[in-house]
């Protein structure tokens, strides 16, 4: 498929006029989606032998390799993300099993979490569709309405600590061992779940025979937490910042909050890497199922769409975290003190 040109894609306003234009990149390279998964898996495999090695001589070198290979679990769950876009292998059937088989060490049910996510594509910035596969957020004058104990609730669930910390411990090790959100659903949910329980609980207990305690406590859990907070926190960036995008009902459009609604994450190189350029995030959201490893194309060839989204770096990013409430009136994400010195509505 020819690329359209430049100044045609320059001269667009109207943000669904991109989709058009993005579908040149949809289609992925099996050669190039193989290489990426192998320089990916192998890595991370070879850091497990490693830290699994260095027990025997010291714990703490061993501690240090497993966060080091969180990166690598990070990359591969964004492999396992573009798997569930149907846009990381031309077989759809071979995306889902190596999604499937990547869910088992990012301990999260393939089946499921595609299916969430993709409630989170298709309402994301809606504010009457907030409450799957997304950050809780509430506006000002919701949160104003809450009793004493629900401020303090929301506060918590807020606080860096909270969303960074326990809730990644929380979502990885608890909340994905059953399908929350599609309960009821069907079948194909709890098979997902509890298929990917079992795979999980054969290694632990590989694990545990061989290696013992120290191999869980000191290698598995420290790569899956580290990843997880880490995902969280790339999660929440990517939509959590002060001119963010959110409307309600009519006024809500999909592409519009595509677009304006998800940040241009400009990590250093080696953390793009391992992210898989998942901070290009509104181009993501305006044709998810471009595979990452030509997101970068996009914003070289279309140099316009690398200033239209809100740009973060890492040390710009780290302000985010202080953001807590949507003021619908003036339109920006807002920490609670300054939503407390906003007038309380007529």
């Amino acid at each position: 498929m020819t690329t359209p040109s430049l100044p045609a894609a320059n001269a667009m306003t109207d943000p669904k006029d991109w989709v058009r234009i993005l579908a040149a990149y949809r289609d992925p390279d099996p050669v190039r989606s193989a290489f990426e998964l192998a320089i990916s898996v192998i890595p991370f495999l070879g850091l497990w032998a490693v830290a699994w090695w260095a027990l025997s001589i010291s714990g703490w070198l061993a501690l240090a390799i497993a966060v080091l290979n969180a990166g690598f679990l990070v990359r591969l769950f964004m492999i396992q993300h573009d798997c569930g876009h149907g846009g990381y292998f031309r077989s759809r059937a071979l995306a889902d099993w190596a999604g499937r088989a990547i869910g088992v060490l990012t301990l999260t049910p393939y089946d499921v979490w595609r299916s969430t996510h993709a409630i989170h594509h298709s309402a994301h910035g809606n504010l009457d569709r907030r409450g799957i596969g997304d950050i809780h957020t509430m506006t000002v004058e919701e949160y104003r309405a809450l009793s004493p104990l629900g401020r303090l609730g929301y506060r918590l669930y807020r606080n860096p600590i909270v969303l960074f910390g326990l809730g990644p411990i929380y979502l990885f090790i608890f909340q994905n061992r059953l399908p929350v959100g599609l309960m009821r659903s069907g079948a194909k949910y709890w098979v997902s779940a509890m298929g990917t329980n079992a795979a999980i609980a054969a290694i632990l207990a590989g694990i545990l025979y061989f290696g013992g305690v120290k191999a869980v406590a000191l290698i598995f859990l420290p790569t899956v937490l580290v990843a997880a907070s880490a995902g969280v926190w790339l999660f929440f960036v990517q939509h959590q910042f002060e001119d963010t995008h959110w409307d309600r009902g009519d006024d809500w459009q999909l592409h519009d909050a595509a677009l304006h609604g998800s940040s241009h994450y400009d990590l250093p190189p080696v953390l793009r890497w391992l992210t898989g350029n998942i901070g290009i995030h509104h181009v993501h959201h305006l044709y998810s199922r471009i595979p990452f490893y030509r997101l970068p194309e996009v914003l070289r060839d279309h140099s316009v769409l690398a200033t239209t989204a809100r740009r973060l770096t890492l040390r710009e990013s780290l302000a985010c975290a202080r953001l807590h409430l949507w003021d619908e009136h003036g339109r920006r994400l807002l920490s609670f003190s300054e939503a407390r010195k906003l007038p309380a509505a007529g």
